[in-house]
C-alpha cells in the first residue's frame, strides 16, 4: 500500500510556495515519527482566506478566516487525557484546508519562514486527523509535545517558542 496524498491549490500561490512538497515532507514525517506506515490517504486544499472562512462558518460556526482546518475521517480520539490515540484502522485520515494569507501573515508577525509555518501546520492537522488534540491541559502537552518532535525531526524549530523567530529568515 502507498500513501496517497491529494493536494488541490485554488490558490495558485499555493502552488509557487510549493504546497504539494510541504504537504508530503509534513505528512510523511508525522506518520513516520508515529510509526505508521504509508497506507493512509490524505486530502489538502490550499485556499485563500475567503475560502477558508467560509469554510470555518459552515462547519464551525465561525465566520472567520483561520489558518488551517481539518475534518477527521473517523472520531479517533483516545479516552482518556494526554494519551495518544490508537492507529487508524481505515486508510482514509481526512481532509484538510489551510489559507494562504493567514498563514503568510502570521509567519510575518511570528518572524518565522513561511515554509516552518505551514509545516508545522500541517503537521498540526494531520494530528487532529489521527486523533490528537488541544481541548485540555493534558491533550494539548502531548499534541505540542508531538508536533515539536516531528518539526525537529525536520530541523524546524519550536513552533511555540516566541524567540526562534528569524527576521532574516523569511
Amino acid at each position: 500500500m502507498t500513501l496517497e496524498i491529494d493536494v488541490l491549490c485554488e490558490d495558485p500561490r499555493w502552488e509557487e510556495a510549493g504546497l504539494d512538497e510541504m504537504t508530503d515532507t509534513a505528512v510523511r514525517a508525522t506518520l513516520a515519527h508515529l510509526g505508521l506506515g504509508n497506507g493512509y490517504e490524505i486530502s489538502v486544499l490550499g485556499c485563500e482566506d475567503s475560502r477558508i472562512a467560509g469554510l470555518n462558518a459552515e462547519f464551525r460556526g465561525k465566520p472567520a478566516a483561520t489558518n488551517v482546518l481539518s475534518w477527521p475521517a473517523a472520531e479517533r480520539a483516545a479516552d482518556t487525557p494526554g494519551a495518544r490515540p490508537d492507529a487508524p484502522a481505515e486508510p482514509e485520515l481526512g481532509d484538510i484546508a489551510i489559507a494562504y494569507e493567514t498563514c503568510r501573515k502570521e509567519a510575518e508577525s511570528q518572524r518565522k519562514p513561511f515554509r516552518n509555518h505551514v509545516l508545522h501546520l500541517i503537521c498540526h492537522a494531520v494530528l487532529h486527523c489521527l486523533g490528537y488534540d488541544h481541548i485540555d491541559d493534558a491533550d494539548a502537552t502531548l499534541m505540542e509535545d508531538t508536533e515539536r518532535a516531528i518539526l525537529a525531526s525536520l530541523g524546524v524549530p519550536d513552533p511555540y517558542d516566541t524567540l526562534t523567530g528569524a527576521p532574516d529568515a523569511l
